[in-house]
């Protein structure tokens, strides 16, 4: 990047789990965190959008602090940049904006920092700073995926391609992920464990074989995390019901909540999003499709085009 060039990071938002996929699968979604960045002589990173305004505009801005440290890693520098920031996920509602952070300040670091990081480096990266892989490895790699993360190893599988979307309920009330993860156990019996493990498995199989039913079936026998966080969405049950009346195949909370997101095949989202939406006002019901791509970075000029 040189001292004129203006580059463009765009970074889909994601959401988790899906049931039973506690920490390791992951859905990329088209609402995108995008980056402006050019070269400055001191960091500064702003934003329009009402929820971003109070954040910090020098270098403690996370994305900022994300791409310092990642080029520190590998020995560099980082040249100050001018960021504008421009976000369509909403903050803390389970639908991965932490994530897509982290991805946009590891993309900045290698396309300023020129360290050319492989897509694998950059998932090791962001799983560290997130602590589990499945978000930022929907952000990097789009689609759904499945990632295992242990012993400084990321392994993951990206599919594409899927013939359904999504509608997603979002609250006004934020839930933070480090609250939700206060009331899960922590141990599960053998018992326990194979019964949850078994139920990913399936799910997984269902989703690629577009068994809709056995997926819908498989995200309500979640052991590892819903059944202590679905008390904490008020109304969790009365959407769920409505949804799947409404034609959805399945409903889960998304990441760690309190968004609800519920699951129909492609083409007959927009009228289960209008009935969420009536029966639900006081949320903000959402239409949205599996993003494919991922993170992508190009010039300000390639963005145009």
């Amino acid at each position: 990047m040189t001292l004129n060039d203006r580059l463009i990071i765009k970074v889909p938002a994601s959401s988790a789990n899906l049931g039973p996929g506690f920490d390791s699968i992951g859905l990329a979604l088209n609402l995108y965190l995008t980056l402006e960045v050019e070269k400055h002589d001191k960091w500064e990173c702003r934003s329009q959008c009402e929820e971003l305004k109070d954040l910090p505009t020098d270098e403690s801005h996370f994305i900022c602090q994300v791409a310092i440290q990642t080029a520190a890693h590998y020995g560099t520098k980082l040249s100050p940049c001018k960021i504008s920031v421009d976000s369509e996920i909403p903050l803390a509602r389970g639908l991965g904006s932490s994530a897509a952070a982290i991805v946009a300040g590891i993309e900045l670091a290698d396309s300023v920092g020129d360290l050319g990081l492989t897509k694998q480096e950059k998932l090791l990266l962001a799983t560290k700073w997130e602590g589990h892989p499945d978000n930022v490895g929907a952000s990097l790699f789009g689609g759904l995926v499945i990632g295992c993360y242990g012993q400084d190893e990321v392994d993951m599988l990206s599919f594409t391609d899927l013939p359904f979307e999504m509608v997603a309920l979002v609250p006004q009330d934020i839930l933070l992920t480090k609250e939700s993860r206060e009331v899960l156990p922590t141990t599960y019996s053998q018992g326990e464990a194979i019964q949850a493990s078994s139920t990913a498995n399936l799910l997984i199989a269902a989703l690629l074989s577009q068994n809709w039913s056995l997926a819908g079936k498989m995200m309500e026998k979640d052991l590892f995390h819903q059944p202590y966080r679905k008390p904490l969405i008020h109304a969790y049950h009365e959407m769920e019901q409505l949804a799947k009346s409404s034609g959805a195949f399945g409903v889960a909370l998304s990441g760690a909540g309190p968004t609800v997101i519920c699951f129909i095949e492609k083409g007959k989202g927009k009228q289960l999003m209008h009935t969420m939406q009536a029966g639900f006002p006081e949320m903000h019901a959402m239409l949205l499709s599996i993003s494919d791509t991922g993170s992508n970075i190009c010039t300000a000029e390639e963005f145009v085009q």
